[in-house]
């Protein structure tokens, strides 16, 4: 094994031997178009993620009713913590996040498949399947990219 440093944004994947690796953390609309792509270290929490994500949403318009500024509700797992839930409160967004100990999990299922689904379709992209890039700039602007392409595959058909 080589000593060479693999580049800034990465961290030990627990999951794949303890190799270097990153993540791609994504928020999507309701039918999985991507609004907002970041990426992360292996080795960070989901959680850490959330913040920069939602501030990177961009402002809706809309057509039909009143223009909002950001989304209504963001469905997420057990793992965030309540101060998201309180950040999220503070932007104005409902966070429909079930409680340790105290909610059941399995009705996010029916919301976190198109989140998968959409993650599925950025994995998809060769570039994105395994890094290839040092610099994290350039990983970002590969996912913002095919985050892009899948936007405009979704929409013209």
């Amino acid at each position: 094994m080589s000593g060479r440093p693999k580049g800034d944004l990465t961290g030990s994947n627990r999951l794949d031997r303890g190799k270097k690796g990153s993540k791609i953390h994504v928020i999507t609309e309701r039918t999985g178009l991507p609004i907002s792509v970041a990426i992360s270290a292996a080795n960070t929490h989901d959680s850490l993620a959330l913040e920069p994500l939602a501030r990177g949403v961009p402002p809706i318009r809309s057509r039909r009713g009143p223009r909002r500024r950001r989304p209504g509700k963001l469905h997420g797992d057990k793992g965030y913590y309540p101060h998201l839930r309180a950040f999220l409160g503070g932007r104005g967004i409902v966070p429909p996040i079930a409680r340790r100990g105290i909610e059941s999990s399995s009705r996010l299922g029916r919301h976190r498949w198109m989140v998968e689904r959409t993650v599925s379709w950025l994995a998809g992209c060769r570039r994105l399947h395994r890094r290839y890039e040092r610099r994290a700039d350039h990983f970002g602007s590969f996912a913002a990219i095919a985050a892009a392409l899948i936007c405009y595959r979704r929409l013209t058909k």
